[in-house]
């Protein structure tokens, strides 16, 4: 298996720009396979890692929500620098990310993937309780991913700072209640076989959103990380459909 480039990335193309951010804990790989895509059909991509990730858990706790936003924001930043139109993607909480730039930021348009409209986890009210004793958890759940050779395309850490999941809870709550002002089109797509995020998110943020202009599409064989599944080239394909009609 080849080793995972964990960096950001840039392919510079043509006036049309789209912001890539990767999901909670995630890095730049589970992105750059889509990014290539849009590259190769003339897009300018800039894929961010956000403060924290990629590098080691212990990086990851000293940061919060603000730090991770701040990170998209100075690639969006970049990419409206050099592009006349931006759109913006993001999966997971890289989806949360994405819709909070969008409700303060003029975009041309947000795709969101399997994106997290709320914790089903009972257990994650006492975490805010629990995080001055207790410093990291363990995310400990089985792999809803159809395509055996996807654990390879991507990197993610194993145990995570408590004091960022509670973070990941406050950044869910507002983006809850910045979704109305979001005037901006918007795709949100997500997986039937995603068991990482409660079955009704996608439906729960299409509800929500501001725009008129809006379309919510399920792929039937993709898990979680859709972007590096089983459907990833329909995926990919269907956020260019996106962004080329607009």
């Amino acid at each position: 298996m080849a080793e995972l480039d964990l960096n950001p990335f840039f392919f510079a193309g043509g006036p049309t720009g789209c912001l890539l951010v990767h999901g909670f804990s995630g890095s730049p790989p589970e992105m750059r396979p889509m990014g290539e895509y849009l590259a190769a059909q003339g897009l300018t991509v800039l894929g961010v890692r956000l403060a924290g990730h990629g590098t080691s858990p212990e990086d990851m706790a000293r940061t919060t929500w603000r730090d991770w936003a701040a990170s998209a924001e100075e690639g969006l930043r970049q990419l409206q620098g050099r592009c006349s139109r931006v759109f913006a993607a993001g999966l997971s909480m890289g989806g949360l990310i994405v819709l909070h730039l969008a409700a303060h930021h003029p975009l041309t348009g947000v795709v969101a993937m399997s994106t997290p409209a709320y914790i089903a986890d009972r257990r994650f009210r006492f975490l805010p309780l629990i995080q001055p004793f207790v410093r990291w958890i363990n995310p400990g759940m089985e792999s809803d991913l159809t395509d055996p050779e996807a654990e390879n395309r991507y990197f993610a850490y194993k145990r995570l700072p408590t004091r960022c999941v509670v973070s990941l809870g406050h950044l869910l709550k507002l983006v809850r209640r910045e979704l109305p002002r979001i005037k901006a089109p918007v795709l949100v797509m997500q997986g039937r076989c995603d068991r990482t995020i409660p079955a009704d998110s996608a439906q729960i943020i299409f509800n929500g959103l501001g725009t008129t202009d809006k379309e919510l599409v399920w792929f039937e064989n993709s898990g979680h990380c859709m972007t590096v599944d089983s459907e990833r080239e329909a995926v990919w394909a269907r956020a260019y459909e996106f962004i080329i009609r607009r």
